[in-house]
Formats: structure tokens, sequence, C-alpha cells
């Protein structure tokens, strides 16, 4: 499938909402909640299901829960190798967006939010990449993800790519921030998948960590 056959357009990632078989969608406060999604006849399933999200915002304007929540999108919810090809075929690449954009790839029923329950006690690998190289690192992490490569159980949440101006972000999300055993694991895991140089710096980050400086830097007042 050529560029020209994927998604392009931002409004119809912002309008799109479950797989039109398998879904209900129901819209309250900007919030789409789809039945569970199931392998069709002759699919092979995947072990858990996934949900794309995509976000943008104005970086000028540090998000709260609430806010972030209302500007999250969800794209569609996956349960098979032939689902989630299908879908991911026709998004646009990361390295396309503009912006202050983020996609997002989470198990089924995880909101990518710190306050959601399954990430509360959680964190995150974080993976800073110089422009033009997001694209092809995205996809290897989110195939190792799904073809569950990680081998930690239950742990592993969802992957983030964040595109900003000077610089991409990679991350992956996990459940539990205080087991360093799965935490090393899990960074282990991402330098073998990404192929990363052994020189490459990679910082863990817990939730807490990060609620904290966001609430820190949207309470700070700047005196003219």
């Amino acid at each position: 499938m050529n560029h020209t056959d994927r998604v392009k357009d931002e409004d119809h990632l912002e309008k799109t909402g479950c797989q039109h078989d398998d879904s209900e969608v129901s819209s309250n406060n900007n919030n789409i909640q789809c039945k569970t999604v199931c392998p069709a006849a002759g699919e092979h399933p995947l072990q858990y299901n996934y949900t794309f999200w995509y976000s943008r915002r104005t970086p000028s304007r540090p998000a709260s829960s609430q806010s972030y929540e209302q500007n999250i999108r969800q794209i569609g919810t996956v349960a098979s190798v032939e689902q989630f090809w299908k879908l991911y075929s026709h998004l646009v690449r990361p390295g396309d967006l503009s912006g202050h954009s983020d996609f997002h790839l989470f198990k089924e029923g995880i909101k990518p939010m710190w306050e959601d329950e399954s990430n509360r006690s959680g964190g995150k690998w974080i993976i800073r990449l110089r422009k033009g190289l997001a694209n092809r690192f995205w996809e290897n992490i989110i195939l190792a993800m799904v073809g569950e490569q990680f081998m930690v159980g239950e742990e592993i949440c969802g992957a983030v790519v964040s595109i900003r101006f000077q610089e991409d972000i990679l991350s992956i999300w996990n459940r539990t921030s205080s087991d360093q055993i799965t935490t090393s694991r899990i960074r282990d895991t991402l330098r073998r998948v990404l192929n990363l140089p052994a020189n490459t710096i990679m910082e863990y980050k817990t939730h807490n960590d990060s609620l904290r400086d966001n609430s820190s830097f949207r309470n700070t007042k700047i005196s003219l």
C-alpha cells in the first residue's frame, strides 16, 4: 500500500471511532467506548487486544489531566495480526505528523494517562530520537510489544511516540516502577529490538514524578 492510501487528514484521525463491524460507539465528554473486538474466523489472535490513540495540543499550554483526556482520540482497537496490519497500514507515519502530536498504542481498557489505574504505580522508559528516526523505531517497538517479545507478563501497558519540533520521543510504559528486575528486562529488550548503540541514553521516569513535574510547571508564576 502506498503513502497516498494512508490516512493523511488529522481531522479524520480525531473523528475516527472504533472498527465498524465489531464496535458500538457512545460519545460522552469526548470519551469513546467500544465493545471488545474479537478476531474474525481464520485470523491470528494477539495475546492482548490493543487500542491506537492520537493526541495533539498547543505546546505553550501545559495540559491538565482533564484537558488532556478531552484532547485524546481513540482510532481503533485490534484483536488479531490481520486487524493490526489493516489499521496500521492506513495511518500516517509518525514522521509525517506536524507540531506537538502523539501516537499511542495501549492494551485495550488502559487509557494512555498517568492517572489510569493500570499506570498509576508504573513508569516509562524514554528514548530521545533525532528527527528522521521515529517511523522505523515506532514500528519496531510496537511490533515487539504486540508480539510479546518483552517477556514480562502483564507488565507492559503501552507505547508512545511523541513528535516534537527539535526531536522525537519514544517511550514504553509498564505497571510497576518499583520492580527493578522487570524494568531492567524491558530496558534490555528495548536495546535489542531497536538495535540501540551501547552508549544510547535511556531514562526511566515514574508516572508519579511526571505528575509532580507537570503540576509544578502549571503552578509556576512568571513575573514580568
